[in-house]
């Protein structure tokens, strides 16, 4: 029984896994931004072999640093355990680096020493933030060992962090170990299970090379100054509250503690994690992405007088340029990543394709067509007011007549979209017009019998598809670039 207590402390279940498999994929999006995981080794003091993985933006923006947030897991974790930090602190522009601790994981060594060596082991890991110049200011996050090993231990030597989440910490190895054998009902008389304590600490120095009595942390916490966050499940019968309880009373610096409902090792509450994702991004105070750098699409495509702003969604507007680019060949694309050649000819010529400016004239004028003239889905609302023309939400975003800014004329459009620039206002009205309504327009009977020999030559169906495809990329662009301009809804008159 005492080598299980022994095996308890330094030689707990090792996690055995596959990184490709239980990690984040080295490129992948998060809240509609790339990012990539990026695997690198270690070498600690002792001379083991540590592996880590830092999850950054992809690509990384250029000449500014960003804060970075250290994950420690516990004495039967891995960097698996960093999954939930990086998709909570990644879209707030801070990143993620963890790493398996000497004796755990796929990292070195034997035994894992519950926050001595592990100490070590991040100190070898901020040295190495530090030597990066993209990396700012260092946050640590750490559950149960690693909360002792990234607060009191390594916190109190260390005081430029900038702050600390502790989830699930101890006080003192040897209170936690005597109050297991009364959790697991070990009956023993007390002065018996002390000396086997004394046992397995001789025991422990002399396989793990440290000394279990020296694992309290009420004797540092006093001399500890970072911001920390305390947060311990109610219910948790392996480390209670009460020793979270005792080193926030004994915490010298800036401190919170939350409590939440589960145990040791169940999932945290949301308002938990809320409650890190907001104590971080005070403390390190994260850059905002500069909205001056060129996007991807400007760097693969001449935009001409289209700018992509911040509201837009570069994803969307390259798909419908990469629709743009296969309905004027005729070759539909499904690829989303960016070409390999770049394209020379500017998008508002291709924009022209499908929306010829020939016929400018009588789309932005189509106000003055009679009543019967226009499209009827408008006579059947009058005012402007119905569902369709007062809702914007995700379930009816790709209807027409959406946006309340669509819902009348051009000239209340104009009237409502007040900050739009006139470099865009003819591309807008074009794009507000149904395509439907393009054919409207007069034709001349010399075009019209060239058109009907064509018809008759090209198959029907291939001319039904294209023009659905130009109706959906015009609907589809014009929901893009409408994000930047502010709506106004309709009111009764």
């Amino acid at each position: 029984m005492i080598d299980q207590f022994i095996n308890f402390v330094i030689r707990p279940p090792r996690a055995d896994y596959n990184p490709d498999q239980y990690l984040w994929e080295r490129e992948f999006t998060l809240a509609g931004r790339q990012y990539k995981r990026q695997d690198l080794e270690l070498t600690n003091a002792r001379g083991h072999m540590l592996r880590c993985s830092h999850y950054m933006p992809s690509p990384y923006p250029e000449e500014t640093s960003l804060p970075c947030v250290i994950y420690c897991h516990g004495n039967s974790g891995c960097r698996a355990d960093a999954n939930e930090a990086a998709v909570i602190l990644l879209p707030s522009n801070i990143t993620v680096f963890t790493l398996d601790f000497s004796g755990s994981g796929l990292s070195d060594g034997d035994y894992v020493s519950l926050g001595w060596h592990e100490r070590d082991d991040l100190k070898i890991v901020v040295a190495y933030l530090r030597s990066e110049k993209q990396i700012s200011r260092i946050g640590l996050w750490g559950r149960s060992m690693g909360a002792v090993t990234s607060s009191l231990l390594y916190g109190a030597e260390d005081p430029s962090i900038a702050g600390m989440v502790l989830d699930s910490a101890f006080a003192s190895l040897f209170d936690l170990m005597m109050e297991l054998v009364d959790v697991y009902k070990i009956r023993l008389p007390k002065f018996t299970v002390k000396m086997a304590v004394q046992y397995m600490r001789r025991v422990i120095q002399k396989k793990a090379k440290f000394d279990i009595m020296g694992l309290n942390c009420l004797k540092v916490a006093p001399k500890t100054f970072i911001p920390a966050l305390f947060g311990h499940a109610s219910g948790d019968k392996f480390i209670q509250p009460h020793h979270s309880d005792l080193i926030f009373r004994s915490y010298a610096g800036d401190k919170n503690i939350i409590k939440f409902d589960g145990d040791h090792n169940s999932s945290r509450s949301q308002f938990y994690y809320d409650s890190v994702s907001v104590f971080f991004y005070n403390v390190l105070q994260p850059p905002k992405v500069s909205t001056s750098c060129p996007s991807k699409l400007e760097k693969y495509y001449d935009l001409g007088d289209l700018k992509v702003g911040a509201a837009m969604d570069e994803g969307l507007l390259y798909e419908i340029i990469t629709g743009l680019q296969s309905a004027s060949t005729n070759d539909a694309s499904s690829s989303s990543a960016p070409p390999s050649v770049l394209t020379t000819k500017p998008v508002n010529e291709m924009f022209s394709e499908v929306a010829p400016l020939t016929g400018l004239d009588s789309i932005l004028s189509r106000d003055d067509r009679p009543e019967s003239d226009k499209p009827s889905n408008l006579q059947d609302k009058p005012n402007g007011q119905s569902d369709e023309c007062c809702s914007y939400t995700s379930s009816n975003r790709e209807s027409w007549g959406r946006c309340s800014s669509l819902g009348g004329s051009d000239e209340e459009s104009s009237a409502d979209c007040t900050t739009a620039d006139n470099s865009h206002q003819a591309t807008l009205n074009v794009l507000a017009t149904h395509i439907k309504s393009m054919q409207l327009k007069s034709v001349d009977p010399s075009k019209e019998k060239k058109m009907k020999k064509r018809a008759s030559t090209a198959p029907k169906k291939l001319k039904h598809e294209r023009f659905e495809k130009l109706e959906a990329l015009s609907k589809r662009l014009r929901l893009c670039i409408l994000k930047r301009v502010n709506h106004r809804r309709h009111r009764s008159t």
